[in-house]
């Protein structure tokens, strides 16, 4: 390397490329607006509109956001029988993965990359994955599919699909804050991969399935997963201290804490956090709030780390009696509106995404013909 070139391992601290969609900040901020007051008094739908089109829409705007939105809930035929016919252990986002992917088959703007046609098919995959999701959950369960309901919200609309019973308000709205929290949040791993699909001039559809094999990684998305097998092996609140002792003494990694950006702590679990108490004192399962206190202040002042957004999420979707592999399939539903931005932004003002390497091999050397080498 020369005198100027720097190397950063994981990229850290390097600002590769500029955006208008979200920073991190001062507290994360979506086109200007904190998540804070989002979630607090805009619903998904509206945060998904503000990440694809650049403003918070007006009451018509978000009733044909909407109606366009509820007419993409559902999937072609084939795309059904393939996730009916895969094996029972398939993990839930290699099943995803793959039915974006046939899902771009039946897509009539495919390969349009035009901003109108981007649009299109952002609003489709945002309508179209969380049937995916659920048909592929239930398939996998022996049980058969829930048609969507047209009147219900993203996250009204997916808790009744897993269960086929109406969601409450209260179950409903900290859905739809978690949908919001997921959303968008910079240039992170999985959006960082859909910008470099999407930065050689491939289509859409190619850079979401990208971005999902990279948010399957238990250090991106797949944290939120690992959260209530955490807190069981803890054994409760009597047993937890001790027990994240030992996991120190291992120096084990606890997920769900610590974040590349948030050194502070994350502003999101500090928000979801109140909806996933309240969850679980709705289902009986204060315990697990009560372990999870005594975890978040052990490791705060053992190890300064502090809670990411995986560490409330994961309890939640367990008090709301999801079932596990639905966990980051959930994270996909919210985070296509942030990846739909940044791939449109990408596009418009595109420049091949190509960095270089640091070289670490041997000094050139001379070639010995087959004959000689030893």
């Amino acid at each position: 390397m020369t005198a100027t070139e720097i190397y950063s391992p994981g990229l850290e601290g390097v600002v590769a490329g500029e955006t208008a969609i979200s920073t991190v900040t001062e507290g994360l901020r979506y086109r200007g607006y904190s998540v804070k007051d989002l979630t607090a008094g805009d619903s998904f739908e509206e945060v998904a509109y503000l990440l694809l089109y650049g403003e918070l829409p007006t009451a018509k705007q978000l009733a044909d956001f909407q109606t366009r939105v509820t007419a993409a809930r559902s999937i072609p035929e084939p795309l059904r029988q393939l996730l009916k016919s895969l094996p029972a252990a398939t993990s839930s986002m290699d099943a995803l993965r793959s039915a974006v992917s046939i899902l771009a088959h039946f897509d009539p703007d495919a390969a349009d990359n035009s901003l109108a046609a981007n649009l299109r098919k952002s609003e489709r995959l945002l309508g179209q994955i969380p049937v995916a999701i659920v048909e592929q959950y239930r398939f996998s369960k022996g049980l058969p599919p829930i048609p969507p309901r047209p009147d219900l919200s993203q996250a009204g609309n997916l808790l009744y699909m897993v269960t086929g019973k109406q969601p409450t308000p209260q179950a409903t709205k900290a859905m739809d804050v978690s949908l919001i929290l997921y959303a968008e949040h910079e240039f992170n791993a999985s959006t960082f991969t859909a910008r470099v699909v999407c930065s050689t001039e491939s289509d859409l559809h190619s850079a979401v399935v990208a971005a999902i094999g990279a948010l399957k990684g238990r250090l991106h998305g797949g944290a939120n997963e690992k959260v209530m097998d955490i807190l069981r092996a803890s054994g409760g609140s009597a047993t937890a201290e001790k027990w994240l002792r030992e996991t120190f003494a291992r120096k084990e990694k606890i997920m769900g804490f610590g974040h590349r950006v948030y050194k502070a702590g994350d502003v999101r679990a500090g928000i979801l956090k109140e909806y996933a108490r309240q969850a679980a004192q709705t289902s009986g399962q204060m315990q697990w709030e009560e372990t999870a206190d005594l975890i978040e202040g052990l490791i705060a002042r053992e190890k300064n780390l502090h809670p990411n957004l995986d560490w409330p999420a994961g309890r939640l979707y367990h008090a709301l009696g999801l079932e596990v592999p639905l966990y980051t399939p959930i994270f996909v539903m919210s985070r296509i509106t942030g990846w739909c931005a940044h791939i449109m932004e990408q596009m418009a003002n595109n420049r091949l995404i190509r960095p270089r390497a640091r070289y670490i091999g041997p000094e050139l050397r001379a070639l010995t013909p087959i004959a000689q080498r030893k």
